[in-house]
């Protein structure tokens, strides 16, 4: 498979996210429904967290087990690299949130700065689609790995199954953009979905021609980060729309469904 093909690969599997997107222009929900909804990608996301920790921690694993052999080295590396990389996702996403609020609030206000408030609809949606892009990155790298090696049929069956989850992730996107008092314009929705889909498509481009364990460890860790940060907000915003019984349906639908995602993707590669 040459590297032009692979990338296309890529870029379908990503573009797929746009497919969850319109659900932000949604209007006229009542605040249950609004909880509902955002419970729903936030069960997605919880197991998007759980897949994205267990992918990044396998190489450290490995390594460890390797320790005997090929002595500690190796091991530090990547644990180091995984609990930067996790570290950075989500400590960068609290003091840029935390410095933006504080701006925002001064710019309105005039006056110094003001108690941080929960981040606007359109702000949350970028923040999930940022810590979605990292982790759609890593998937990019996975495809581009497989096609250079010559696992064609392995490439296609994730090119599917990470499509599949991409739909699942445009929702979770979203979700919290139908909470906007007016209707998020076109370009914001197609932007995020760009940062959220368009980094698998990059990922493949330099899977085809590196294969790198650092780095693949890397882009998940920071993923993770950004995610339990974003779990954090949306968490937020469930309590105060919904009562904890809709929200803990919601959050249960949308890690299953997300599940079901994954288990096609297992049974068709096996």
């Amino acid at each position: 498979m040459s590297q032009f093909e692979a990338a296309a690969l890529g870029a379908l599997a990503g573009l797929t996210i746009f497919i969850g997107l319109p659900v932000a222009r949604l209007r006229g929900l009542s605040k249950p429904t609004q909880g509902l909804l955002n419970a729903l990608a936030t069960g997605i996301l919880v197991f998007l967290l759980w897949d994205i920790l267990a992918h990044a921690a396998a190489p450290v694993d490995s390594a460890l087990q390797r320790a005997h052999q090929q002595g500690l080295g190796g091991f530090a590396l990547l644990a180091a690299i995984f609990a930067i990389g996790v570290g950075a996702g989500l400590l960068v996403l609290v003091y840029s949130n935390a410095w933006l609020l504080r701006w925002a609030r001064r710019d309105e206000s005039g006056a110094g700065a003001t108690a941080p408030t929960a981040p606007a609809p359109q702000t949350l949606a970028m923040m999930i689609a940022t810590g979605l892009g990292l982790h759609n990155f890593s998937e990019g790298l996975a495809i581009g790995q497989s096609a250079a090696s010559g696992a064609i049929a392995f490439a296609g069956v994730l090119v599917v199954g990470f499509a599949l989850h991409n739909i699942t992730e445009g929702f979770g996107i979203a979700a919290p953009m139908s909470m906007s008092p007016a209707p998020v314009p076109w370009r914001v929705i197609g932007l995020t979905g760009l940062i959220g889909g368009g980094p698998t498509f990059l990922g493949t481009m330099l899977g085809y021609v590196v294969k790198s364990e650092p780095v693949y460890v890397l882009f998940l860790a920071v993923a993770a980060g950004a995610l339990l940060y974003v779990l954090n907000e949306l968490f937020a915003v469930c309590r105060r729309l919904a009562s904890p019984r809709v929200v803990a349906w919601g959050v249960l639908i949308g890690l299953l469904a997300a599940y079901a995602t994954d288990l096609f993707l297992t049974y068709a590669g096996s």
